[in-house]
């Protein structure tokens, strides 16, 4: 018994079960979106995470790791409930050809199996559809989940990648927008500080010119 998975998410970087070898990467004619909601990892029901899921476009390559479990059934059962579990926001599970670097033409792996999601409101509770790089960035930076930041999921993602070296321009692009909202939620912080200390400033400089 041979499985194999694709991995171009959470799964790029922290696996989180046994496997016998790993490849670095491609699939074709997909290509990785943040439309999909996290509520009980990197976000809440009340405020939903962005998560990457994969969205059909001709042409298109995904870049990411596949994962082989291989010649224990029992191995390969535990694995395959750890990542449903895991993976519960994902309604399917498409199967795929998978392109190592310089051979574009025939697949290294075939009959690779990867975490997808419908993309359909109404089908799939958990598919949030696109939006605005602003409102993602916004939704990213400020949500949070009992297993940490909705924005620590995504510079993770960031880092992994160029790990692996093969950036993804978009994830940067994302990564960059949420750290100017980090970085203007930070000012917006302080600024009731430094209110505070003109105002004090104002009413010291007051109380001696009254005494004068």
């Amino acid at each position: 018994m041979v499985m194999w998975v694709f991995a171009y998410g959470s799964l790029v970087w922290n696996p989180g079960f046994d496997f016998d070898e790993r490849i670095i990467g491609f699939i074709k004619d997909y290509r990785r979106v943040f439309d999909l909601a996290c509520i009980d990892h990197r976000g809440t029901p009340e405020n939903p995470a962005r998560t990457c899921t994969l969205e059909a476009k001709k042409g298109a390559i995904c870049w990411g790791a596949a994962y082989c479990v291989r010649g224990d059934k029992e191995k390969e059962r535990k694995a395959m409930e750890y990542l449903e579990r895991r993976e519960c926001e994902y309604d399917s599970k498409t199967i795929v050809d998978f392109y190592k670097e310089g051979d574009i033409l025939e697949p290294a792996v075939t009959g690779v199996f990867v975490f997808t999601s419908t993309p359909d409101k109404v089908a799939n509770k958990y598919y949030l559809g696109p939006a605005s790089l602003d409102e993602m960035a916004i939704q990213i930076a400020t949500a949070r989940g009992p297993c940490g930041n909705n924005r620590d999921y995504l510079f993770l993602l960031e880092k992994a990648l160029s790990n692996i070296g093969h950036e993804d321009g978009y994830v940067i692009e994302l990564a960059n927008e949420v750290r100017k909202v980090l970085e203007s939620l930070t000012k917006e912080k302080a600024a009731p500080t430094d209110i505070s200390r003109n105002s004090y400033m104002s009413f010291a400089h007051l109380a001696v010119a009254a005494d004068s």
